[in-house]
């Protein structure tokens, strides 16, 4: 205070008010000094980051409107040769696993017991043949010397009988010549289509007989015979692949087919790796449902000349019904579903995204057919939706995939 001027300090002395006023002022300077000191603003809330996407353009091609089934092959045509008459089997004539031809020789049966018979039966019938003659000879000499009442009526009609008599006698034994050559024919076992021959079921030096030739065996769905032959002869060039499909779907290849007059496109796959194991045509349906499970069995032609299929072995089955042309796709991964349908995440040239409603035709494979919502060109979502909101700002985190085409 002793700093302070003389008249500042009469006047400080003299007015206790002004120098309250002058304490308060003060207080007031240091207050507004620490509230610019201590007190700081807020700091902002940071900017949401960008999610990391993957996307994908909405395209145009063609896509096949295929359904798929597990199917099997079977031989187009499967005949198991059995012995039709007994005896010792001299020869296997075919090699195994190999294709034979229709009337090429499989096995030989020793014919001898049939040669023989057959020139017996050969020799009843032209001794009864000679008889025959005899009794034609007779009968002419009668017939005339009845006319000169040189005998009585009854030798006549006597001779009559016996020509009949003897004349079904050498048809018997023509019968029996017959049966005779059709056993020595059958010593000869001879393929009855082309196909190829498989694992020989009988070796040569056995003694085969025609009620020997099936297998029974018993269990527990009751006795089954199986045949047992010679060898089963498949023919796989064509070859037939089986599948079923729900009756469902069996209206809706009746309609694209024409009531199954136009053959349909199917495809064979390897359970395995998923290759192509050929194409063929379907013109065949059974003329039943199952009732046990509600499907439709169908069967499938496949020219098969590279032997890929063989019968009994599993594939994939894709049936091609339709070709749909320049339809908008998008990969499925892109299609959400939510309460009010499907929609996609479309994202806008900002880099933030918009939920987009759409309506999917189509699903092939990986393949999405949208009918409406989309345009060609624009870009979707296709991994990374699940933390996304409309108006998410996105980051492409990989490079934008082609459309993969519809399998």
């Amino acid at each position: 205070m002793n700093k302070l001027p003389l008249a500042a300090q009469q006047a400080w002395t003299r007015h206790p008010r002004l120098r309250w006023v002058f304490v308060a002022l003060c207080a007031v300077v240091v207050a507004l000094l620490a509230w610019v000191v201590f007190h700081k603003k807020p700091a902002a809330p940071p900017k949401p980051q960008p999610v990391s996407v993957s996307v994908a353009s909405v395209s145009v091609q063609d896509v096949p409107v295929s359904i798929t089934a597990l199917g099997a092959a079977q031989a187009w045509t499967s005949d198991t040769i059995l012995a039709q008459v007994s005896g010792i089997l001299l020869s296997v004539d075919f090699v195994e696993g190999t294709n034979v031809k229709a009337g090429q020789l499989l096995a030989q049966v020793d014919p001898a017991p049939y040669q023989a018979a057959l020139i017996q039966a050969q020799g009843t019938l032209k001794r009864d043949q000679a008889l025959l003659t005899g009794a034609r000879v007779d009968l002419a000499r009668y017939a005339t010397l009845v006319k000169q009442d040189s005998i009585a009526k009854q030798t006549y009609d006597d001779q009559v009988s016996l020509v009949k008599q003897d004349e079904g006698i050498v048809l018997l034994d023509e019968g029996v010549v017959a049966t005779a050559q059709v056993n020595l024919n059958w010593c000869r076992i001879t393929s009855p289509i082309d196909g190829r021959a498989g694992v020989r079921l009988v070796d040569p030096g056995n003694y085969v007989t025609t009620s020997q030739s099936t297998n029974t065996t018993s269990g527990t769905t009751g006795t089954m015979t199986s045949p047992v032959g010679i060898v089963i002869i498949n023919q796989i060039e064509p070859i037939a692949v089986s599948f079923s499909v729900p009756q469902g779907e069996y209206q809706r290849l009746s309609e694209v087919s024409n009531g199954f007059s136009k053959p349909l496109a199917t495809e064979a796959l390897s359970q395995d790796t998923g290759a192509s194991l050929g194409v063929g045509k379907l013109s065949i349906a059974d003329n039943r449902v199952d009732s046990t499970t509600g499907t439709v069995k169908m069967k499938a032609r496949f020219d098969n000349t590279g032997d890929l299929l063989l019968p009994g072995q599993f594939v994939n089955v894709r049936l091609t019904l339709q070709t749909l042309s320049n339809a908008i796709t998008i990969p499925a991964a892109a299609v959400n579903v939510g309460p009010n349908g499907s929609y996609a995440y479309v994202v806008g040239a900002d880099q933030t995204v918009s939920m987009r409603s759409i309506k999917v035709g189509e699903t092939e494979g990986a393949t999405a057919v949208i009918t409406t919502g989309l345009k060609p060109g624009e870009t979707v979502v296709t991994d990374g939706q699940m933390s996304l909101t409309a108006g998410s700002a996105v980051k492409v985190s990989l490079p934008t995939p082609t459309n993969p085409p519809a399998q």
